[in-house]
């Protein structure tokens, strides 16, 4: 009984003498990493970025400051200092290495670069080296740490006022997060990749060590609070990022592609219809916007306001829909998603070769429809500057505030209509149709509706996105390309961040535009590049990146007895084993 009570004492305590050097280690390591941000790295300013002053860490430096400093902060938390427990209620090894590993690619990736983009070792300066070692120690100390993985004990409920403060301070890192990102030079690529770097493994951190489900309780409490925060720190974006227009029309692009993503994920997501060629009702509504919204080369020389022509091209998409959906959604599973293929390059097609020539002149043919006018509302043009709040907005500015109000508008509508009869519906069919069938549902109209309403939220972006890019070409609506969104690209995202959610497919959005716009000099690779990352997510993160209840469920149902460290399960074993000696 000694021996056995002795044992689950020592797997109440984390860490015994020797974990606890290591993560000491750990700590030192961080913290002379954190020193040597404020060290020259290079001796020339020919490498981008300039890491030559000293005192003044450069952006690529302060990459690697933050992610020591938070190696340096999860150590603490795993020795048990007091007022940072809340930081691994799982346990702290797994937070730790990652956060270790994920500061020396970092840092290490930087000095990579400074060697070959100036062609020499000796073009790194000692304060590069210092960062290199002192990281590497952390990392390796890191991973000599002993497992202490253990299920969260419930966290005590803090005041309304604390947890508010949390959502927004939570929400504003975020805005600086992707702030960061989406402001790095395009002839910067390194930067970017250290970015990239250094938010995955966080990322991945922040997981293991049980915060975001901290994170995720206090918003469901606060379901109002976290909403609010999310709509403010979306708006105050253009406000923040005065750049200039080209990092906003980035995050116009992602906006539409994400306000896309989220009707495809109706279709795929909660109907369980593989469509492949959804892109199209993108196109139908970016080509009737086109049409009636007064362009020069438009064949009906009509100009209706925007209201009148997102509701038009809405309805184009949702009639186009209902047609293709009608005959072929008694198909199912590879049979659907040929015919949807076939309809989406049937549509390129057709759109370019209605010239005139091969067939009524209508679209102008792979020229396209140009010139198409700003969006004006209400006297508001979009397409000119305006101050507001004493800030000077650009014209992609007011596209990207227009396109928050759409988002909006769509979450609201795929959180209503998921959580209705009809969303119920369509999650059953998805499971088990023949059953559903059984259960008096009807399949056929089920998907129908969930083909056309998803076809509408499609076409009411491309409403928007002929305005944005003033032309519409046949050639932006196919199934793959290097440029998104096609359809491809739209299902990947699906996939990548999580099939049935609504952040989930923003977030997949995010990635999929982001990191072809910044890593231009990829684009011949791009495509196997993504399939490489969806095989992968396949392997780890069947679920996706952002997975909901039930997806978890059914691919981690048996993560519960895996959490338990193996020490504590031989002082179960020795208990049970004692137990029965005693019988």
């Amino acid at each position: 009984m000694t021996e056995t009570k002795t044992q689950t004492e020592n797997t109440v305590k984390p860490f015994g003498a020797k974990p606890a050097a290591l993560l000491w280690t750990v700590v030192a390591g961080s913290v002379v990493t954190v020193a040597s941000t404020f060290l020259a790295w290079t001796w020339t300013t020919a490498f981008p970025g300039n890491l030559t002053i000293y005192g003044n860490p450069a952006p690529l430096q302060l990459l690697t400051l933050i992610g020591a400093v938070l190696t340096a902060l999860f150590a603490l938390s795993a020795l048990g200092v007091k007022g940072l427990a809340w930081l691994t209620p799982t346990g702290g090894r797994k937070p730790v290495r990652l956060l270790a590993l994920g500061t020396y690619a970092t840092t290490f990736f930087t000095a990579i670069s400074i060697i070959v983009e100036l062609g020499a070792l000796v073009d790194l300066e000692p304060g590069a080296a210092v960062a290199i070692l002192a990281s590497a120690v952390a990392s390796f100390a890191s991973f000599k740490l002993p497992d202490d993985t253990r299920k969260a004990s419930p966290a005590k409920q803090l005041p309304s006022w604390v947890e508010i403060l949390i959502i927004v301070a939570v929400f504003a890192v975020g805005l600086y997060v992707v702030t960061f990102g989406i402001d790095t030079d395009d002839n910067e690529p390194q930067l970017f990749i250290a970015y990239l770097i250094l938010v995955g493994f966080s990322a991945v951190a922040l997981i293991k060590s049980g915060l975001t489900q901290r994170l995720s309780a206090i918003t469901a409490r606060n379901r109002q609070v976290a909403v609010t925060a999310s709509l403010v720190a979306a708006i105050a974006f253009p406000f923040i990022e005065q750049s200039g227009d080209t990092y906003t029309l980035i995050a116009v692009n992602i906006l539409i592609f994400a306000t896309v993503a989220l009707g495809l994920n109706i279709v795929v997501g909660l109907a369980g219809l593989l469509d492949l060629g959804y892109v199209a009702f993108l196109g139908v509504g970016a080509y009737t916007a086109a049409l009636v919204s007064g362009a020069t080369s438009s064949a009906f020389g009509v100009q209706f306001p925007f209201w009148a022509s997102a509701l038009t091209g809405m309805a184009a998409s949702l009639v186009f829909g209902v047609v293709i959906g009608a005959p072929t959604l008694r198909l199912r599973g590879d049979y659907l998603a040929i015919v949807t293929l076939g309809f989406g390059e049937i549509f390129r097609i057709a759109m370019g070769n209605l010239d005139g020539t091969s067939g009524p002149q209508i679209t102008n043919g792979p020229n396209g429809i140009p010139n198409i006018p700003q969006l004006e509302f209400f006297g508001y043009n979009f397409g000119e500057p305006h101050t507001v709040l004493g800030v000077e907005l650009g014209a992609y500015a007011n596209y990207y505030l227009l396109m928050i109000l759409i988002m909006a508008l769509v979450v609201l509508v795929f959180s209503r209509a998921s959580n209705s009869r009809i969303g119920r519906a369509w999650v059953a069919i998805r499971e088990d149709e023949t059953a559903a069938t059984a259960m008096g549902i009807n399949g056929f109209r089920v998907k129908l509706i969930a083909f056309a309403l998803g076809a509408s939220l499609a076409g009411l972006a491309g409403t928007v996105q002929a305005h944005v890019n003033t032309t519409v070409v046949p050639e932006n609506y196919q199934f793959a390309g290097p440029v998104p969104p096609n359809s491809a690209f739209l299902l990947a995202a699906v996939i990548l961040g999580g099939m049935g959610t609504i952040s989930g497919p923003i977030v997949g959005s995010a990635l999929l535009f982001l990191i072809p716009a910044k890593l231009q000099f990829m684009q011949e690779y791009q495509l196997l590049g993504f399939g490489i990352a969806l095989i992968l997510l396949m392997r780890f993160r069947p679920e996706g990146l952002i997975a909901n209840k039930r997806a978890q469920l059914e691919f981690h149902e048996n993560d519960d007895d895996q959490q338990v460290v193996p020490e504590q399960r031989q002082s179960e074993d020795a208990g049970v084993g004692t137990a029965k000696a005693g019988a």
